[in-house]
């Protein structure tokens, strides 16, 4: 079995003039959560629709499972679910009714599968309750349900929080959470809350009209985003020498304006300080910072952020 969920190769999409996609390169590994961002109109919706089959790719290839063939394609793609643009539910019908009707559409055996789904994304309770009368959280609790059914190995999920309020997108959190650690599902989630995909994700990629800017791990997204002390004071190089002497650390950055980044002691400020002042120096600037999700991003895409 191939160590990727999903790989794409030079895959493009071009809309008259406009190219949605320009020669992606993606990769999902199994048993990520794949947090996938980009501003409006960057291409994100475009891939999703090209792996779920509901586009084709004007140039380039793509493996889903270790396949590529339009036939093996085929055959792949009933290993996944999908909320792309909201959960398509029958406002007129229970949960477990929407699920029964979603089960004959898909052709999938037996009516057990349908307590079981709604029992892991907790509706089970619901009973003769309409689907119009959901909360929005439990709307989309429902809309994963539906795409939980067959027991996919992959997730694709297109703004799955957006509009939900804090309980709910914790309640999704969770959800996807578990979906992912207990039954060792894949997901490949689109999301504009990025501070919600920080919490999420194993794995990044970064698209930026139409071109895929980077990938990296959660680990390495941390190491990029490393917070630190931003120390400004009367003379630096005294200050640099007390961190080495007296703190007993190098792991910091004189900048060329004289501001020292110190990568330790970020959690203990306090003592920092107390060793500067002891020393006779004038603390002008003392604060903890760092680059967050959203921050590193604005700065990839090189601009104000508009997610």
């Amino acid at each position: 079995m191939s160590q990727y969920v999903l790989r794409t190769n030079q895959l493009s999409k071009q809309f008259k003039n406009q190219m949605a996609l320009n020669k992606v390169n993606l990769s999902i590994p199994q048993g990520s959560i794949y947090g996938f961002i980009g501003q409006n109109g960057a291409g994100k919706s475009t891939l999703i629709r090209i792996v779920a089959g509901l586009a084709y790719p004007t140039a380039g290839s793509m493996e889903l499972f270790g396949e590529s063939s339009e036939r093996a394609l085929i055959e792949a793609r009933r290993r996944i679910g999908t909320i792309i643009e909201g959960p398509a539910l029958y406002a007129h019908m229970t949960a477990a009714e929407n699920l029964e009707a979603h089960r004959l559409l898909r052709g999938i055996p037996g009516r057990a599968c349908i307590d079981k789904t709604l029992a892991l994304v907790g509706l089970r309770d619901t009973g003769k309750k309409k689907a119009r009368n959901f909360s929005l959280g439990m709307k989309q609790r429902l809309g994963l349900a539906i795409a939980l059914l067959g027991d996919p190995e992959f997730l694709i999920l297109d703004e799955p929080i957006n509009g939900l309020d804090p309980m709910g997108v914790v309640e999704i959190r969770q959800l996807l959470m578990k979906l992912n650690r207990e039954y060792g599902i894949t997901i490949l989630i689109s999301s504009h809350i990025l501070s919600e995909l920080h919490l999420l994700a194993t794995h990044y990629g970064i698209i930026h009209h139409g071109h895929l800017l980077e990938q990296l791990t959660a680990a390495e997204l941390n190491a990029k985003c490393q917070h630190y002390l931003h120390i400004k004071v009367d003379q630096p190089d005294k200050a640099a020498a007390i961190i080495e002497t007296g703190l007993h650390t190098t792991a910091y950055e004189v900048m060329p304006d004289g501001v020292i980044k110190l990568f330790r002691h970020v959690d203990t400020p306090g003592k920092v300080s107390a060793h500067l002042v002891k020393e006779g120096l004038v603390i002008e600037q003392f604060m903890p910072m760092g680059e967050d999700l959203e921050a590193y991003f604005t700065s990839r895409i090189g601009g104000v952020s508009h997610v």
